[in-house]
C-alpha cells in the first residue's frame, strides 16, 4: 500500500506539471518527497515485525523455565535386570503420529537390531529408552520399573548411546570423553581411545588430548566425532547401549578396529542398535521390524529372512548394492 501510495503522488506531480498546475521545482519536489513520505510509517512497520519475532523468540526461551524437573519425583534406582520393555507405547512429534501402540521386549544381556525405513520410528524408540521425549501413552520399562520412576541422574547411569549424529561439547577432547564418567583418570581415558581407533588423530592434534574442538566438534571430521563417542561409551560401561548406525561415518580403514572397540563395548551388556548394515544385523538375538511406527515383524535373521516381507527385501537389496562396482 505504501508502494502505490509512492506510485500515485509521483503520477499526479507529472499529470499535475503537464496540465500547468505545478512549476517544475515544486513537481520535482513532491516527487522526491514521494519517496521520504512514506519512509517512516515502513519504518516502523520493519520495526513492528521484528518486535514480534523477538517476542516470539523470548517465548521459546523462556518456555523450558515452566517445565518441571524430569526426575521431580523419581528415585535412584539400581538393578541387576537389564530388561527393556515396551508396552502399548504411542508418541507423537506435535501432530505426526511416530509410533503407535507398540509393545516388544529386550531380555537382559541380548542384542535386539531395529530395521526399516527412513522415517518409520527406529531413531525414535531409542530416544524414548533414554527418555529425551515422553511418551503419549502406554509405558517404558527398565529392569522391571517405569523410566518415569528414576531419577534422571541413575537412568542416565544405566545407559551409553552412540548416534549418528555426534554432538561435542566446546571442551577438550579428554573432557568430551570423560562426559559421563568425570571421576576417570587420564589413563583410562588413553585406554578407552585406543580402543575405540582415535588414539592416532589425536595424538596429531597440536595439544593432542587437551585439543579444544570447538562447538559442536566443530574442528574435527564426522568419522572422529563418532570415534571420541563410541570412546565415551567405552569409558562409561553402562550396562544398556543404544547404537544409532555408529559406524556410518567411519573411514573404511578405521572400521575393522572400531567394530572390535564395539565388541568389546557390546560384551555381556543389553545392546539395541539400529544398523542398515547385513553383517550387524544378522547376529542379533532378535530383529525388531518396524514400518509406520509399528512392529510388523519379530525374530531371528534366518527366520525374517524366509518371509517375504520388508526385511527379506531389506536383505536382497543391501547384497545388491554391495555386489555393484564401477565398470571401466
Amino acid at each position: 500500500m505504501l508502494q502505490i501510495g509512492t506510485f500515485a503522488l509521483i503520477t499526479e506531480s507529472v499529470l499535475f506539471y503537464l496540465n500547468g498546475s505545478l512549476s517544475l521545482v515544486y513537481a520535482l519536489m513532491m516527487i522526491v518527497m514521494s519517496f521520504m513520505i512514506f519512509a517512516h510509517i515502513s519504518s516502523t512497520g520493519s520495526a513492528m515485525a521484528i518486535v514480534r519475532l523477538l517476542t516470539s523468540s523470548m517465548e521459546k526461551a523462556n518456555k523450558p523455565e515452566t517445565i518441571g524437573r524430569m526426575d521431580e519425583n523419581g528415585t535412584v534406582f539400581t538393578s541387576g535386570n537389564h530388561d527393556v520393555e515396551f508396552k502399548k507405547v504411542s508418541f507423537s512429534y506435535e501432530n505426526k503420529k511416530v509410533l503407535s501402540d507398540v509393545s516388544f521386549t529386550i531380555p537382559d544381556r541380548t542384542t535386539t537390531a531395529i530395521v526399516g525405513p527412513s522415517g518409520s520410528g527406529k531413531t525414535t524408540i531409542c530416544n524414548l529408552v533414554a527418555r529425551f521425549w515422553d511418551a503419549d501413552s502406554g509405558e517404558v520399562i527398565i529392569g522391571g520399573k517405569n523410566i518415569k520412576d528414576y531419577t534422571l541422574e541413575s537412568l542416565m547411569d544405566q545407559i551409553s548411546m552412540v548416534f549418528q549424529n555426534v554432538y561435542l561439547f566446546a571442551d577438550t577432547i579428554e573432557n568430551n570423553i570423560k562426559f559421563g564418567s568425570p571421576d576417570a583418570t587420564h589413563e583410562d581415558v588413553v585406554r578407552a581411545a585406543k580402543e575405540a581407533a582415535c588414539d592416532d588423530f589425536i595424538e596429531a592434534l597440536p595439544d593432542g588430548y587437551n585439543t579444544m574442538v570447538g562447538e559442536g566438534g566443530a574442528n574435527l571430521s564426522g568419522g572422529e566425532k563418532q570415534r571420541l563417542s563410541i570412546a565415551r561409551a567405552i569409558l562409561k560401561d553402562a550396562p544398556i547401549i543404544i547404537l544409532d548406525e555408529a559406524t556410518a561415518n567411519v573411514d573404511p580403514e578405521n572400521e575393522d578396529r572400531l567394530q572390535t572397540a564395539i565388541e568389546r563395548l557390546t560384551k555381556n551388556k543389553t545392546i539395541i542398535m539400529i544398523a542398515h548394515r547385513l553383517k550387524t544385523v544378522r547376529n542379533a538375538d532378535q530383529i525388531l521390524v518396524v514400518e509406520n511406527g509399528k512392529i510388523l515383524d519379530r525374530g531371528k535373521h534366518e527366520e525374517l529372512i524366509e518371509k517375504d516381507g520388508i526385511y527379506r527385501r531389506f536383505v536382497l537389496g543391501r547384497e545388491e548394492a554391495a555386489g555393484w562396482k564401477i565398470m571401466q
